[in-house]
């Protein structure tokens, strides 16, 4: 048998050394690349009381993932509550450990993080139930995604509002990667794979560091990119009375999208676009 390499001086300090890669969180990565709860909060209050004429106080959010949106809410009001549930363990954990701990006490008590299945979780109806970053669209066909409406209804009060979020466009069914600078770092949107036939769809999300290093596959998203006719007409199905589109403004100056959201009726021709979608119930 050969003898152990006995580790000099050397050695001992490059295992010491990590890359930009190696020593990122992935989960403030991501809160930096995609997340604006602050912005989120602001629209969804002022849409429900631009239709129900009464401030919203109790949020759900579904797939939650770090529930920074419910943290956010919380924050806002000292009447407001929140309950965020994702199926996941790892990224409410990481809430528990970096959002909750920044919370005042008695904001921490307005809070509720709950692992588990967001079509088996109950609790009081809330004012509103959010569902973003398109995570519902991990439900691949009609009759699911039908059923997971149904439920976000049975969540609400009589005067109840469900907020998605969606994107599409004709660069949203090519196989292409979006490279963003963010914060010292770039994300990289991989659109990875697209099935024009069933409109399935594998993305993921990588990040990138000056150093060289790159953290690959941070994120796997595998969906279906449902269209806004067909998600206004299953919410109809599922029970809601009104349906809404918030589409984003144009910058005259880049031609990128401005971040902010205005009800219409009719949009331009856009390649790439992300939306709010709203559903009432009364």
């Amino acid at each position: 048998m050969a003898k152990k390499r006995k580790k000099t001086k050397r050695d001992k300090g490059r295992s010491k050394w990590r890359t930009r890669a190696q020593a990122a969180d992935k989960y403030e990565l991501y809160e930096k690349s995609v997340q604006q709860p602050e912005a989120d909060a602001t629209l969804v209050a002022r849409i429900y009381k631009q239709h129900y004429d009464r401030e919203a106080r109790t949020l759900r959010e579904d797939f939650c993932g770090t529930a920074a949106f419910a943290c956010e809410w919380v924050k806002r009001n000292a009447h407001n509550r929140a309950w965020a549930i994702d199926l996941d363990p790892e990224p409410l954990g990481w809430s528990r450990e970096h959002h909750l701990t920044l919370l005042e006490s008695s904001q921490v008590e307005r809070v509720t993080l709950h692992q588990g299945d967001v079509l088996k979780v109950r609790h009081d109806p809330v004012d509103v139930t959010a569902a973003f970053n398109f995570s519902y669209f991990l439900f691949r066909t009609r009759d699911a995604l039908r059923n997971y409406f149904e439920m976000a209804r049975q969540t609400l009060v009589s005067e109840g509002l469900l907020v998605l979020d969606a994107y599409g466009g004709a660069d949203s069914q090519r196989c292409q990667a979006e490279k963003r600078s963010v914060d010292g770092f770039t994300y990289v949107w991989d659109q990875n794979a697209f099935d024009p036939i069933d409109h399935s769809v594998t993305n993921f999300i990588h990040f990138e560091f000056p150093d060289g290093s790159k953290l690959r596959k941070a994120f796997r998203y595998d969906w279906r990119l449902w269209t806004i006719p067909e998600i206004r007409e299953v919410l109809g199905e599922a029970g809601f009375r009104e349906t809404e589109v918030y589409w984003e403004g144009t910058d005259r100056e880049s031609g990128e999208g401005n971040g902010v959201f205005r009800r219409c009726e009719k949009a331009p021709e856009d390649p790439a676009w992300i939306c709010y979608i709203t559903a009432f119930l009364k």
